[in-house]
């Protein structure tokens, strides 16, 4: 199809449900990424996160080559040994538990929350936190903290209750007899990039382990690598009674999971939850070769030491560019604070060929691949310094 053809079947045949760019890619290897004309771009922020070893990467592609020809899918009252082994690596990988396949970090999220319900037996409220964000569907809406999102959808389901991040006392104070679970991400992305302060997350597992709450992990987006640990709650020392992952988890598929501790595992009983895609074969294959990559191409010691060099460039490009007011994050995801909206920043940047997010109107995200050179980081600090600069001046 030809440019405005497909700019055409857009607008005729798809619903309006995002605010578009007038980008059309093509092609995506590493950190870049080429239109249909032909033009590279430098991409910071692939996918929400959901590019952490970039496009295309050789392991994640030759994982669904070999599947794709011996099978697309299986149903989950079936076996497959991939997803045997998927969930045993990722077992290994956090702590001792059980594992559910999904397709998104909204259905991660909602299993999470059926659980803790069960769990709970009477017991249904969810405290989780303003500027949060857990997903688009109805019960991951409730749990967001943003009320832009929840608008024009109510009646909201009921049992969520929003407290101040990093503020204990809240949290405190918003505990009843019919409280089952603390929710969170530890850094909120869409929120701003807001971390969590390591009092805040110990006194949250401190009280849910005085109370008989459950502490529920949302990973969605900080999950494999991108804080420099394999998942963000190891920077915290604690560890959770629920996680849900998604994301980056399959390098570039479509998948979701829930990990919850030995003593929950069985609590969802058959016919109480499912997801007919969840973990099959193909996507299955391609997080086995994420990991794989993850672990022989030391893709968390890459993150460690780039994400230390991007926040020291972050840093003089602060001191510099008076526009920016605060430099947020962890590991290789930042957010930049601006005294002006940002937006046109990120217009600005991508004309020149750096792909970056806003969000909360004047927070640039910058997420690059864990796998990110030093060459690309100083590429695109050159063009947004270049942005920053000339919209100071303006």
């Amino acid at each position: 199809m030809k440019v405005e053809e497909i700019f055409q079947a857009y607008k005729e045949c798809i619903m309006p449900t995002y605010n578009k760019v007038p980008f059309i890619f093509v092609k995506g290897k590493g950190s870049w990424l080429w239109d249909i004309q032909g033009k590279a771009y430098l991409d910071f922020f692939p996918g929400w996160g959901v590019g952490g070893l970039g496009h295309c990467h050789p392991k994640v592609m030759q994982g669904v080559r070999d599947q794709i020809g011996k099978l697309i899918f299986v149903p989950n009252n079936y076996y497959h040994p991939f997803q045997a082994k998927l969930a045993k690596e990722l077992i290994n990988l956090s702590f001792p538990g059980k594992v559910f396949f999904a397709n998104s970090g909204a259905e991660a999220n909602e299993a999470a929350i059926k659980l803790a319900r069960k769990f709970g037996a009477g017991r249904y409220e969810i405290i989780t936190f303003e500027n949060a964000f857990h997903g688009r569907t109805m019960a991951a809406l409730a749990a967001t903290g943003q009320k832009k999102y929840q608008a024009g959808f109510e009646p909201i389901p009921e049992g969520f209750k929003q407290v101040k991040f990093n503020d204990l006392s809240a949290v405190k104070q918003a505990i009843s007899g019919k409280t089952v679970a603390i929710m969170l991400e530890l850094v909120q992305g869409e929120g701003g990039v807001n971390v969590a302060d390591k009092d805040f997350i110990s006194g949250l597992r401190k009280i849910c382990n005085e109370q008989n709450l459950l502490l529920i992990i949302d990973e969605v987006q900080t999950g494999f690598g991108r804080t420099g640990k394999m998942f963000a709650y190891q920077n915290y020392g604690i560890i959770p009674d629920i996680m849900t992952l998604a994301k980056a988890l399959a390098g570039g598929l479509p998948m979701g999971a829930m990990i919850a501790k030995k003593e929950l595992s069985d609590i969802l009983a058959p016919g109480m939850h499912a997801s007919t895609f969840g973990g099959g074969p193909v996507v299955c294959r391609a997080a086995l070769g994420a990991l794989n990559a993850m672990q022989k191409e030391k893709i968390l010691h890459n993150c460690q030491n780039m994400g230390k060099y991007l926040f020291e460039k972050l840093t003089f490009l602060k001191n510099s560019c008076p526009v920016v007011k605060e430099i947020r994050g962890i590991g290789l995801m930042y957010g930049l604070e601006l005294n002006v909206e940002g937006k046109q920043i990120v217009q600005e940047a991508a004309s020149r060929g750096l792909l970056i997010n806003c969000t909360h109107d004047n927070v640039l995200r910058l997420m690059p691949a864990l796998n990110v050179a030093k060459k690309e980081i100083d590429k695109a600090i050159s063009i947004l310094k270049g942005v920053l600069k000339a919209a100071y001046s303006a």
